[in-house]
């Protein structure tokens, strides 16, 4: 996905979440008592684009003979991850039913008949529609009914959905945005523990997304979510039970979630599964101060003992009782993925005495610092425990624990909030899978970013060509005008200076097309990079930083041809009144002024995306040149026993790893700099706005 793909997809999320608003506005409505109809009509899209696609893949297969011509079950549709949707559940049908003032009506009867369709949602989607104007509630599904989303992926639409819930967890909308981990942290936990087998819990579960990244990877492993395991789930809150469950049948998946009171983990195991899963993972609340010491004492998920005791009788901090849960749940194989508050890496008193039978025990595995911002409601770092119980039956294993300080790795999605994008979440996993002794998937990896850096570069010949073309056609459209004989004119030295750089962004764009040839051959010659054996890699890595380098140099040379344009343009118009000659046509080169700036942005980021992959490959193989993990100051350190005890068994990677040196930032983008300042500046001016018409509201409201 580019860069500018990704800005059109986060800014078409912006859009739906505005209309979505209006729903509030328009109905008086609190977040906490919208949000859920909203959600239900995203399930409602989403379920309805993979029915679709699931008939088309069925009638695929009928015609390749893969598959007889019978009658439809559940199943087929099952086997795809899709719903087998009754007809007036599916949103296009809703949407064209005639106008006679029931549409609440008829959604909610949709939802019921999902329910009667699906026995896992029975009672779990919302069913209050018809207390919503009908042009209201039309306007909203109209939003979500646009060509690009009843084409949307799985995938693109998943993510509006996470968008959604984030959004909601900002707004206040439920606990305070409990319900929602953010996908790269929840990403990164299923690459460390890879669960693709057994029973896999999550006793603080949300909106379920733990169970749906799970499933993305056993399927990307070419494996059925479903045949391989079975998702348990605890929710102390209703409604956020109901997310996981609409969340896990909009991706195809079932799961047995328990809410409410009966799945208060800390005094009870609903599914009583200690010592039974194989993987545990999970976000629980941080520091929770509140849980009856004696309601707790001697359960069998407590192998460690109680933390600390307060004088009323309390657990002083819940953090080390949620962590020795996780343990006590993981059988004698069994690996655990966890988000926790920083300050229980190296808490004192009886918590540190708790921390030292886990890291005696020999299952703490991993400990991975993160930076601040990555969750929507809360701004402080936080860290990822990892346990691995077939460690402890490993003397040299269970002696060791890896700490990685992730701390300097992130990139920036919005003014308040980071996350770690694909190839951080894949470098982060590349580390762990050196610890572990699996060198062949990190030269994979390498390769893997190779040869997409040579895929990208052949793939920029065409937005490169778009960009000449573009310049070439403004340039044609201004040359009448501009070659008129002003030899001393304020238009003469900005149009010799555009034709120069046309000329040398030609020359450089065909240099680069060459050099991206040449490098294809090389690699294809070499069958991908040879045998893929490390030497190879390396020689295959340093033979693109010239088509690196060419694609920067390229890059600053565009920038320079459109931002001579533009002056060329702001002379003619502003300085010359060009606008009034016959020679300027004026409303031809507006178009073809915004269409080179469009031919900019696409050339520009084919580029970066070229020199992105290489960059890549660069972090790994420098910092591990060996394929073989290394301790790397700042970054990582493989710590003995000995060294975790003479810290007073502090678990913070931060103290072992040292702090890394800085790096000067060569593709260091002023004018992405300016663009991710203009996005802050609108997200506070969207924000400004919102708390007026709020405090406008509120003075109504009060009469005055």
């Amino acid at each position: 996905m580019t860069a500018d793909h990704l800005i059109g997809i986060e800014r078409f999320e912006a859009g739906l979440w505005k209309v979505a608003d209006n729903l509030r506005a328009n109905s008086n409505l609190a977040s906490n008592e919208y949000f859920m109809p909203i959600l239900g009509l995203i399930f409602l899209r989403h379920a309805t684009n993979r029915y679709y696609a699931a008939v088309a893949a069925i009638e695929e297969d009928r015609a390749a003979g893969r598959m007889p011509d019978r009658p439809l079950v559940e199943a087929d549709f099952t086997r795809r991850r899709a719903l087998m949707l009754p007809e007036p559940a599916r949103y296009d049908v809703l949407l064209g039913r005639p106008k006679d003032g029931n549409l609440g009506a008829a959604v909610t009867a949709a939802m019921d008949a999902v329910e009667d369709h699906f026995p896992p949602l029975a009672g779990q989607l919302p069913k209050d529609y018809e207390r919503f104007e009908d042009d209201t509630l039309e306007e909203m599904m109209r939003t979500f009914d646009s060509e690009a989303l009843r084409t949307a992926s799985g995938d693109v639409f998943g993510r509006i959905y996470e968008y959604f819930l984030a959004e909601f967890s900002k707004e206040g909308a439920h606990d305070n945005g409990e319900f929602f981990t953010p996908p790269s942290i929840v990403q990164t936990i299923v690459n460390v523990i890879e669960p693709d087998h057994g029973v896999v819990l999550d006793p603080a579960c949300g909106s379920g997304g733990m169970f749906v990244q799970s499933s993305h990877f056993i399927e990307d492993a070419g494996e059925d979510t479903m045949k391989r395991v079975t998702f348990y789930g605890h929710e102390k809150n209703e409604t956020t039970g109901k997310l996981a469950r609409i969340n896990l049948a909009v991706h195809g998946l079932e799961g047995r979630i328990r809410a409410g009171n009966e799945a208060i983990t800390y005094y009870k195991d609903p599914h009583e599964l200690a010592g039974r899963c194989d993987f545990v993972m999970a976000n629980p609340p941080f520091n929770v101060d509140e849980v009856d010491a004696e309601k707790v004492r001697g359960d069998r998920r407590l192998p460690f003992g109680l933390p600390g005791v307060n004088k009323a009788g309390k657990i002083s901090n819940a953090n080390y009782l949620w962590l020795s849960y996780f343990y006590g749940y993981l059988n004698e194989n069994g690996r655990a993925g966890v988000v926790m508050s920083s300050q229980a890496s190296s808490a004192g008193r009886d918590e540190a005495k708790v921390r030292r039978k886990l890291v005696e025990s020999g299952a703490v595995d991993v400990m991975i610092d993160i930076r601040g911002n990555f969750f929507y409601t809360r701004t402080v770092p936080c860290q990822l425990w990892f346990f691995d119980r077939a460690r402890e039956r490993d003397p040299e294993r269970a002696g060791r624990t890896l700490m990685l300080d992730a701390r300097n790795i992130h990139r920036k999605i919005s003014r308040a909030v980071y996350d770690f994008s694909p190839e951080q979440q894949k470098n982060i996993a590349a580390i762990v899978w050196l610890y572990r002794g699996q060198s062949e998937r990190f030269l994979d990896l390498v390769a893997s970013y190779l040869g997409r850096s040579i895929a990208e570069g052949g793939a920029a010949a065409e937005p490169l060509a778009a960009f000449e073309g573009a310049l070439g056609r403004l340039i044609d459209l201004a040359k009448p005008f501009a070659t008129e004989a002003r030899p001393s004119g304020p238009l003469a030295e900005p149009w010799g200076e555009l034709a120069s750089a046309r000329i040398k962004a030609s020359a450089d764009c065909a240099a680069f097309t060459a050099e991206v040839a040449e490098r294809a051959a090389a690699w294809n010659q070499g069958g991908n990079g040879g045998a893929r054996n490390n030497p190879a890699l390396h020689a295959a890595r340093e033979s693109l930083h010239g088509m690196a380098v060419r694609g920067r140099s390229l890059t600053k040379q565009i920038e320079l041809a459109v931002k001579l344009a533009g002056r060329v343009v702001d002379t003619a118009v502003k300085g010359l009144d060009a606008q009034r000659s016959d020679r300027w046509p004026n409303a031809e080169i507006g178009r073809a002024h915004r269409a080179l700036e469009g031919a900019r942005g696409s050339a520009v980021e084919s580029l970066r995306r070229t020199r992105y992959f290489v960059q890549q490959a660069d972090w790994l193989q420098e910092r591990f040149p060996d394929a073989r993990l290394r301790d790397v100051e700042g970054l990582v350190k493989l710590v003995e026993r000995g060294e975790i005890e003479a810290q007073d068994w502090s678990l913070t990677p931060g103290r072992y790893v040292g702090v890394a040196p800085e790096e000067e930032d060569e593709d260091f983008d002023f004018g992405e700099a300016m663009r991710s300042i203009h996005m802050d500046l609108e997200e506070l001016t969207d924000e400004a706005a919102k708390l007026a018409a709020r405090i406008a509201r509120n003075f109504e409201e009060l009469g005055v």
